[in-house]
């Protein structure tokens, strides 16, 4: 047998524990040695990506969503690191009715893929006074994300993290998101209403500053859009999500 056919077949076995390829390989017991060892690899990567997600399932519950995520959905990357990316969706899947669960996966991925990002030094408040603030475009750092959500997962996450009793999961009153990035070697996050996220959203396609502020004051009026804003600038600098500001 060739090479790539052998790999091919060995390949299948493990993914699918196909017969016919069992039978090309010989039928030899020690091919469920390694069928067990290639799971259990998968099961430690997930495990080591998702811990929280674990501690709320439960050992059980998360060994069986394991199991159905290896199942469907065979390593396509080099590494193991990059597993875990499609587990939220395996997640959403088998918990339709809990969406906090698949909102946690989500966090945990997001936050662990901040870590991957390069370093980016934050744009400095002292520098605020050469801004044309009409005109200025908004960068924010690269290690930045920001995931839509309907229940208080964040909090779940965080206390989970804390060792400390979670909350109920709950929806949200309404829905909104949460802004995850890297301070540091520090995992940050926060919970924001949807008119902040859809404001990030458009400074980061383009929109200048100037029209941003005219569209709110429109809705609604200069002065409550004034604060609004300010409060929104304010709370991107402190956390340090700005790099620059053109």
């Amino acid at each position: 047998m060739r090479l790539a056919a052998l790999q091919a077949d060995f390949g299948r076995w493990l993914q699918g524990e196909c017969p016919d390829a069992a039978t090309r390989l010989g039928d030899d017991p020690g091919l469920d040695v390694y069928l067990n060892n290639y799971r259990s690899q998968l099961v430690a990567a997930l495990e080591s990506s998702f811990p929280q997600l674990q501690r709320w399932l439960g050992e059980t519950a998360f060994l069986a969503a394991a199991a159905r995520h290896i199942e469907a959905s065979p390593p396509s990357a080099w590494t193991l690191d990059a597993y875990g990316e499609d587990f939220p969706a395996t997640i959403a899947a088998l918990y339709p009715d809990d969406a906090e669960c698949a909102e946690l996966a989500r966090i945990e991925w997001a936050l662990a893929a901040a870590f991957t990002t390069p370093d980016i030094a934050p744009f400095l408040v002292e520098a605020l006074g050469a801004v044309e603030w009409e005109t200025a475009r908004f960068a924010f750092v690269s290690n930045l994300a920001m995931l839509p959500v309907k229940t208080n997962a964040a909090a779940l996450w965080q206390a989970l993290v804390d060792g400390t009793v979670p909350p109920a999961a709950q929806r949200l009153p309404a829905p909104g998101a949460v802004l995850l990035w890297r301070d540091g070697f520090n995992p940050s996050f926060r919970t924001i209403e949807q008119a902040e996220a859809t404001a990030i959203l458009q400074l980061e396609a383009g929109m200048q500053f100037g029209a941003l502020c005219t569209a709110l004051a429109e809705e609604h009026g200069e002065a409550a859009s004034a604060a609004i804003v300010g409060g929104w600038l304010g709370a991107w600098l402190r956390d340090g999500l700005l790099a620059a500001l053109h």
